[in-house]
């Protein structure tokens, strides 16, 4: 079992908490930047109206030789391809950077990954525009690469953060810290807005100038594990405490020696500490194997299907649907993220006092359903619709923030992990990559869905997502109760103390 005591927070835990949490920030807002500005490239790529008042540019060639879309509604195609191949490579990279960065450092992979995705958003939508070079393949090798290298963020930063944070207060620190994304959409939206009247190449400059100082510091600035600083591991297991206590009845003169030798030992056993990490890096095959990783995967697949479809899609459904302008639609979509903040928050300080983090889950996910179902047949209102929506992102995205955040530290620290001790940023990232491979084929589905059965049925379909995300759970709740996890934490104390008793 993990140690149920609080960390002792130093300076060093704010300064990771805050590091991390920035760091992950400017993913996003690089992320939203380009869904902000998908109408500007889009009548970037496609012809201008003209007429007898207002004449076609001349000459043709330096005017018309980027625009390889005919009109504007044939660019919206390639854009949904874009973001769909953007998820599927996010995805891969979240498989391929979680086992590197159990086998290297952390802020290692963390920062080069920041560096990559900066150049990459740079080539894409900064200097092909400056040197008017337009091609579809492209801009589609480039967006896949910018997913792939941003799929290093989550695991590495989840892995930090799970280092520094012990179990007891993992739910209620991590429910705060998982508004990192919500904020970065915050901010890559006020950045899209401020920097879109001088061109759309000038807001991506700023997004990859930004992502890449942010590498910067965060190379010099992380610290992957408080053990690299000689601070207490706090998931380290509570019986070491103890056992040492029971040495009290020994001379002055031992206890002495003890602590002269080992004084003498720290030095040589912490600078083997990264070296013995890295050998005991847990195989990807293996990882998938671990109590809980199959079927959290599957259903953080289902359950970020859902999240990611009020994420995309809310806008264009509250336009279209209510007839209301882009400016009201976008300020009604801010109350998804808020409820996404608040109920990650809840969760998580709910799942620290009892101890269960699955019961916990299922409890919010059962109301899932009914608040959907509640929006999908939301009034012309405003505030009704509001809040309304701040209600699915309670239920919805704090659910899928604890999955994406607790539970992957809370799998990878497990006592199953044995001697591959690094093992959290592989689960985290075959946790969220399963999760981005459900995104993807989710908005796929939500665009068919909506073209030949209207939003209603993609309201179901949300729905049904998050009934399947319960089946998935259903097994690790009977388990949770068969375990009696919490009350095994109470007892296993007393239990040694009555053997200290035993011994004197």
């Amino acid at each position: 079992m993990d140690c149920n005591c609080p960390t002792m927070w130093t300076r060093h835990h704010v300064f990771v908490f805050i590091l991390t949490f920035s760091g992950f920030a400017m993913f996003h807002a690089s992320r939203k930047t380009f869904s902000n500005i998908k109408d500007d490239i889009s009548k970037e790529w496609t012809p201008t109206n003209c007429n007898q008042s207002w004449p076609c540019p001349e000459p043709h060639e330096t005017w018309g030789d980027h625009h390889f879309f005919s009109d504007y509604d044939d660019a919206e195609p390639f854009l949904g391809l874009l973001d769909t191949a953007f998820l599927f490579s996010y995805a891969m990279g979240l498989y391929f950077s979680g086992p590197l960065g159990d086998r290297f450092e952390l802020r290692k992979v963390l920062s080069i990954g920041m560096w990559l995705s900066g150049c990459m958003i740079f080539l894409f939508g900064t200097l092909t525009q400056w040197i008017h070079f337009y091609n579809k393949a492209l801009y589609i090798t480039l967006w896949c690469l910018n997913g792939l290298f941003q799929g290093t963020g989550w695991p590495c930063v989840v892995a930090i953060m799970g280092n520094w944070f012990g179990k007891s207060e993992r739910g209620l620190v991590f429910g705060i810290w998982s508004a990192n994304a919500p904020v970065g959409n915050i901010f890559g939206s006020l950045i899209a807005s401020a920097l879109i009247d001088y061109g759309y190449e000038i807001v991506f400059l700023y997004a990859s100038f930004s992502i890449f100082c942010g590498g910067i510091v965060m190379f010099f600035g992380a610290v992957s594990s408080p053990l690299d600083l000689g601070l207490e591991d706090p998931n380290k297991q509570p019986t070491v405490f103890v056992e040492t206590q029971v040495n009290y009845g020994a001379t002055d003169q031992r206890l002495q020696e003890e602590e002269n030798s080992s004084e003498n030992e720290t030095n040589d056993k912490q600078t083997l500490v990264d070296q013995e990490k890295r050998q005991h890096a847990i195989n990807f095959f293996k990882a998938i194997l671990l109590p809980g990783v199959i079927a959290y995967s599957l259903a953080f697949a289902f359950l970020k299907m859902v999240n990611y479809g009020f994420f995309m899609w809310l806008p264009y459904y509250v336009t279209n649907e209510y007839g209301w302008p882009d400016t009201l639609a976008d300020k009604i979509s801010v109350w998804y993220d808020v409820g996404n903040i608040l109920g990650g928050v809840v969760a998580g300080f709910i799942s620290d006092r009892s101890g269960q983090r699955t019961p916990t889950l299922f409890a919010m996910l059962i109301c899932g359903p009914f608040v959907i179902w509640g929006y999908s047949v939301s009034p012309n209102d405003v505030t009704v619709n509001s809040g309304l929506l701040f209600l699915v992102g309670f239920f919805i995205g704090g659910a899928c923030n604890v999955i994406a955040t607790a539970v992957t530290a809370d799998i990878g620290k497990q006592e199953a992990v044995g001697k591959d001790t690094q093992a959290l940023a592989t689960v985290t990232g075959i946790i969220d990559g399963t999760g981005s491979v459900g995104a993807g084929i989710g908005q796929y589905l939500v665009a068919v869905i909506q073209r030949r059965f209207g939003w209603k049925s993609v309201f179901y379909f949300f729905m049904s997502a998050v009934v399947v995300t319960l089946v998935c759970l259903l097994p690790l709740l009977v388990q949770s109760f068969k375990s009696d996890g919490l009350f095994n934490k109470v007892r296993r104390k007393p239990r040694l103390l009555d053997n200290k008793k035993n011994e004197d």
